[in-house]
């Protein structure tokens, strides 16, 4: 029997708990089908009054911030995640609320890393509640192993933005490291000595957190141009000697592959693309944070460059190789949602069509309208396929929540989704009957690249058509799961519990699907 008393059966077929951490919670009703009412969420008006006639509202400490913010029992503090595995910051918060004895905190950074491990003392000694953001690594490992008090929640880039624009994430403070600042609190991330690049990550915590603070190694007279972050939404603002490393924004998922088979992916994605007539003078693409990703784009510069065209756009996680056509002038704009490394921050710095944007202007759902559905493709891995095209990229075929979500879910409204993806990974095939967490429907995935074939979705039957007469190995679902399961037999299920640990909310903030504990 279930310790939930609340289950429903939402519109994928996947049992989901309706309260969630206390909370009434909406299960998954398809694509598009659920629509918000009411207004968006507002935090208290504040008063001029009750801050500096001159501007400046540095404070001695990040301690004497969080106490100055009312830091107590129950409270939801949220990062971001700019400096990636380099952050210097979010386990400082939490040392500090343990030494305070602030207990059953929520933590909502908009993403975690391995350098947030020495958190997992906190969820033991019950200083943090849960986690609301993807983890990445050991904290989604421990907390598949029942290591937390509450259910974690994870949603995309854009669904967080739209959790806390519409209130269902009530953030009380947030916190953001900012690699330049000014006594105000207006606050850039391009330059400086831990410059990471573009914080639109934290733009909704900025606009609508009770309490706002700035934290900052590099503090500039006012006012900090260009502002990413403006000093009136600022509550205080402390400087520290460093709040990240900018080295480690790079990692193992931003840089291109050099594996010779997912090299052989991204060739027979890119191939896959332009007989598919995607590739052509003023497209768009994006390519996400995975090596096999990343490498497509050096496909598409060969042939822009070969053809004497252009595309119009490219929306990033911006890199090196994007840069590199920029500047080169086969591309006329990035968007940037997320900076991937050092070149991508100096980019952002010179290029005046090197933009930054947001979850806000990218992959809030709850807007109107946002960038994600005017891309033309978008190249996306994936933890496992199964045989409806549905995906999932936050566990792996054991049970265990393992990684992010980050932008995924958001790209899935372009107008060609493709996952090139190998056929299995340690013998465990990817292409699977039934995938362990759903985070994307079907009807969404358009195509599946493997190195043994490429599957595209019945329901696209334009590219279907397109590619009759293709040199490319075309094959069904069913063909491509078939080989694989020749190839390493058939997958034992991963042993769960009947306890959920996490629900992955979609990015209408509906529950997609819950994770499982997974039974050691």
């Amino acid at each position: 029997m279930s310790k939930y008393d609340k289950l429903t059966t939402n519109a994928v077929g996947r049992t989901v708990p309706q309260i969630i951490n206390g909370k009434e919670a909406i299960p998954f009703m398809g694509v598009g089908k659920y629509k918000p009412t009411g207004r968006k969420y507002a935090p208290p008006i504040s008063s001029c009054a009750d801050y500096p006639a001159d501007g400046n509202k540095v404070v001695a400490s990040l301690r004497d911030a969080l106490i100055r913010c009312g830091l107590k029992d129950g409270m939801t503090i949220s990062t971001h995640h700019h400096f990636r595995n380099g952050d210097l910051v979010a386990n400082q918060i939490f040392d500090i609320a343990a030494e305070l004895g602030a207990k059953e905190l929520t933590w909502a950074p908009s993403a975690s890393f391995e350098c947030h491990s020495p958190l997992i003392k906190y969820l033991e000694d019950g200083t943090i509640h849960h986690i609301e953001g993807s983890m990445n690594g050991a904290l989604g490992r421990h907390t598949s192993e029942g290591g937390m008090q509450g259910m974690g929640i994870l949603r995309s880039h854009g669904g967080r933005y739209q959790a806390i624009q519409d209130g269902d994430l009530h953030v009380d403070i947030a916190v953001i490291a900012a690699p330049t600042a000014d006594p105000f609190g207006n606050a850039t991330g391009d330059r400086g000595p831990a410059a990471c690049g573009l914080l639109g990550f934290a733009l909704a915590d900025s606009q609508y957190a009770d309490k706002v603070i700035v934290v900052t190694d590099n503090l500039v007279p006012f006012p900090c141009v260009p502002w990413q972050i403006h000093g009136n939404y600022v509550d205080y603002v402390v400087v520290m000697d460093q709040i990240g490393i900018p080295e480690k924004i790079i990692s193992g998922t931003t840089e291109i592959t050099k594996s010779p088979d997912r090299l052989l992916l991204a060739e027979m994605t890119a191939q896959f693309c332009d007989e598919a007539g995607i590739v052509r003078d003023g497209f768009s693409f994006q390519a996400g944070a995975g090596g096999t990703a990343l490498s497509i784009g050096i496909y598409f510069a060969e042939m822009l460059r070969k053809r004497g065209m252009k595309a119009r756009f490219a929306r990033g996680g911006s890199n090196k190789y994007l840069v590199s056509m920029l500047e080169e002038g086969l591309v006329d704009y990035i968007l940037d949602g997320q900076t991937f490394d050092l070149e991508g921050v100096r980019s952002m710095r010179e290029n005046n069509n090197h933009l930054n944007t947001s979850p806000f202007t990218s992959y809030n759902y709850h807007g109107k309208g946002n960038f994600a559905s005017m891309v033309d493709v978008v190249i996306l891995g994936a933890t496992e396929v199964d045989i409806n095209f549905n995906a999932n990229v936050v566990t792996h075929s054991d049970g265990y929540l393992l990684h992010g979500i980050g932008g995924w879910m958001n790209c899935l409204f372009s107008k060609c989704v493709i996952l090139p993806i190998p056929l299995f990974r340690d013998r465990m095939p990817v292409i699977r009957d039934e995938v362990t967490t759903i985070c994307g429907p079907g009807e969404l995935i358009d195509v599946i690249v493997t190195e043994r074939g490429i599957a595209i979705n019945p329901l696209r039957t334009d590219l279907i058509d397109k590619m009759k007469g293709s040199s490319l190995p075309v094959k069904t679902i069913h063909q491509l799961k078939d080989e694989a399961e020749r190839i390493c037999g058939k997958p034992a299920l991963p042993v769960l519990s009947d306890e959920f640990i996490a629900a992955i909310k979609w990015v209408d903030g509906t529950v997609i699907d819950a994770v499982r504990k997974v039974v050691k």
